[in-house]
């Protein structure tokens, strides 16, 4: 089996601003490097810092003080560790998620909804791709854009069979790679599902939800690169907690078996 990449999930406290803040700055920053430590230390290639406990999250903006946290959270991250950074900035404000990666030294975002038109629990959320690609291509940002086809929690009202959103996505959208999830965060894509993408999409397709210590051998048999941050990653089985290590070692040494 190739090398697969790993990219675990450094799922942020809520920051300043946001209804639950607590922590100071240095607390955030202190918790971005430990994240990322543990994961370097479990082998894993790639991590993604996330504003998870923003919630609720806006639709496809978000305000002046989440963009400057979360540059110099991704910049901390960046300067102490070897990972791949990616940034994404929930709900789906992916030139803003370019802009954080562009000034810390990231190398990707996730964004949600590079193209297509989706029913969302933040209201109808609208394609980005337009002015993402037009901003890198501005900035000059050796920045990859993964974009997630048929999105998790969320609704296609362009609903047009996944195999051809994919297409789209990959052709028309602009995406650098493509990211299959399943309805929810923690369940899986269905592989079939994975196997349709696949068939007609020749840049990598990476899973985006579901993950567990049961099931990613049969994902890392079947696509480019896993996105982890589901319960049996997380210390206590805790959603959006700290990262456990252990778990993603066995994770990172059972894809390369």
């Amino acid at each position: 089996m190739k090398s697969k990449l790993i990219i675990g999930m450094i799922h942020m406290p809520p920051l300043p601003g946001s209804p639950n803040s607590v922590l100071t700055l240095e607390q955030l920053m202190d918790y971005a490097v430990s994240e990322a430590r543990t994961l370097e230390e479990a082998g894993v290639g790639a991590a993604i810092v996330e504003n998870l406990g923003d919630y609720p999250f806006f639709k496809d903006e978000v305000p002046a003080v989440t963009v400057a946290v979360m540059t110099l959270l991704a910049r901390e991250v960046r300067k102490s560790s070897s990972l791949m950074v990616g940034v994404n900035l929930l709900r789906n404000a992916c030139s803003q998620a370019l802009s954080v990666a562009y000034a810390a030294g990231a190398h990707f975002i996730r964004c949600n909804v590079l193209n297509g038109v989706y029913a969302t629990d933040q209201g109808i959320v609208e394609g980005k791709g337009a002015e993402v690609l037009r901003l890198r291509k501005y900035l000059g940002a050796k920045v990859q854009i993964f974009a997630d086809v048929h999105v998790k929690h969320a609704y296609p009202l362009y609903n047009v069979p996944i195999d051809i959103a994919a297409q789209d996505l990959a052709e028309r959208g602009g995406a650098d790679a493509v990211i299959v999830s399943g309805p929810r965060s923690p369940i899986p894509p269905d592989l079939d599902r994975l196997r349709k993408v696949r068939s007609v999409v020749s840049k990598p397709i990476l899973v985006g939800s579901g993950i567990s210590l049961s099931n990613f051998r049969d994902y890392c048999r079947e696509a480019d690169g896993l996105i982890v941050g589901e319960y049996d990653f997380k210390v206590n089985g805790e959603v959006g907690g700290r990262s456990l290590g252990e778990s993603y070692a066995k994770l990172v040494r059972g894809c390369g078996d």
